[in-house]
């Protein structure tokens, strides 16, 4: 086994459980974390000389976000890990990284990939202003920079993660003037015989609106987002959204964190020639695995938010699962009957998971009654109108050929946060059902590298 090269990519539950299989079978793998150190985004930690306590920084997941670090730093010495670390591309066998301006590349024989996950954007006019937020970048600034992104703050999108983050806030005695969601309670009644698949979960979410209704913070659902009102120079000053009686709520603000659920993390996955599958609930391309993490690619598994949304808890099963299963094909012996049970977990979970997505549903609707002035794709500042025009006048009826024509998606997030709401406009446009238009194709790299960037071959694991 000293022979096999082995790589966790993450640093997140998923990839702390996953380093922990292998350290567990005397498997010494390299580990490589984007961030500065563990936890991943849910349990971000903060930075040195903070002393928020594990109550004030995760709330209702303090003692989770505590085991997961506690296990990092007990498996610290068994890993060669390597923070602030991007893996950028993959090859058969090979793994790009560059950390500062070096790059390099790393030999594998297994490959975990535990990338994530990351707001799930629809536009919304004037979300270009400054002062609105994705809902993890407002969950970033309270965790690393402990400082909230505005002295009054809506929230408004839909998702748990919506009502995490305005809970996290309101505990850091921020001040949270609304929280406004797409979702209504109809479609969250419809979907309890789903989310009673987690008792446990579903209760801290009811425990989590309870919460902020008594901290004050009004909660208004079933709403239609009409406009965040600012200016350039100012930036945010309000929002305007529609209620379901037909009149209108006009909050003053001076931020907002804006997000609709997560979408995961795939363009690795999608570098490395992983097949991937439309999945009709979520409206979203995902990489396809098999039950215990196997892609389609001999030697790579995925495991967390990067092929589903199944939260920390179940992203810390999958990592496991994953990292169990790739020992298993190595010829390590596994225990079949742990394998058993975190399959069958992992079922549980994946049925809570459908549930979530019947209770808060991506409001792909909305793509339809967009302004053509509104930005769809803030880096290249390309709007609705643009976009729509590539496929009616152009005949653009497919994403990556309206991403040609128009420039959608070839900014600096490489349509990761602009992507699901361009295929959303141009299948409204093309009046085609969403698969058929495609999602846009990942190329490496998966973000931006330093021009300074110096290349180092390696053959190290």
């Amino acid at each position: 086994m000293a022979e096999q090269r082995v790589i966790v990519i993450g640093a997140g539950p998923a990839g702390v459980r996953a380093m922990q299989a292998f350290v567990q079978a005397g498997v010494r793998p390299i580990v490589v974390d984007e961030g500065r150190r563990d936890g991943g985004q849910i349990y971000r930690r903060q930075p040195a000389g903070f002393t928020r306590s594990y109550e004030k920084l995760y709330g209702t997941e303090a003692l989770k976000a505590e085991a997961l670090h506690v296990c990092f730093e007990q498996l610290r010495q068994y890993i060669d890990y390597r923070p602030d670390t991007l893996a950028w591309n993959i090859e058969p066998g090979k793994l790009h990284v560059i950390r500062g301006a070096q790059a390099d590349v790393l030999a594998y024989d297994v490959l975990v990939v535990c990338s994530g996950a990351t707001d799930r954007l629809l536009p919304v006019k004037g979300w270009h202003y400054a002062g609105c937020y994705t809902m993890g970048a407002a969950q970033i600034a309270l965790k690393s920079q402990a400082c909230a992104i505005g002295s009054g703050v809506v929230f408004m999108g839909t998702g748990p993660l919506m009502y995490l983050v305005a809970s996290q806030y309101v505990r850091a005695g921020a001040h949270v003037k609304a929280v406004l969601d797409t979702s209504s309670v109809k479609q969250r009644m419809q979907a309890l015989v789903q989310l009673a698949a987690r008792p446990g979960m579903l209760l801290n979410g009811l425990a989590l609106m309870a919460s902020l209704m008594c901290s004050g913070v009004k909660i208004h659902t079933g709403i239609t987002p009409i406009e965040i009102t600012g200016t350039p120079r100012g930036g945010v000053t309000g929002v305007r959204v529609g209620r379901r009686d037909g009149g209108m709520h006009e909050i003053e603000c001076d931020a907002v964190g804006l997000g609709f659920h997560l979408r995961a993390e795939s363009q690795l996955a999608d570098l490395a020639q992983c097949e991937f599958r439309f999945e009709e609930k979520s409206r979203q391309w995902l990489p396809r695995i098999d039950e215990n993490g196997r892609s389609s690619v001999p030697g790579l598994y995925l495991a967390g938010d990067g092929v589903r949304i199944l939260g920390a808890d179940g992203a810390e099963l999958a990592g496991r699962l994953a990292a169990l299963t790739a020992l298993g094909d190595l010829g390590i012996q596994v225990n079949e009957h742990e394998l058993s049970r975190l399959r069958k977990d992992l079922r549980a979970m994946d049925r809570f998971r459908l549930g979530i997505l019947e209770a808060f549903p991506w409001p792909y609707w909305l793509a339809t009654d967009l302004q053509d002035d509104v930005f769809v794709c803030r880096c290249e500042s390309i709007t609705v109108g643009e976009l729509r025009r590539s496929v009616q006048e152009l005949g653009a009826d497919e994403v990556n050929r309206a991403k040609a024509l128009c420039r959608v998606g070839m900014g600096r997030c490489q349509g990761r946060y602009c992507g699901h709401a361009a295929a959303e406009v141009v299948a409204s446009a093309a009046r085609l059902p969403i698969q058929q238009v495609g999602r846009i194709r990942g190329q490496g790299p998966v973000k931006p590298l330093p021009m300074a960037a110096s290349r180092a071959e390696s053959d190290s694991a």
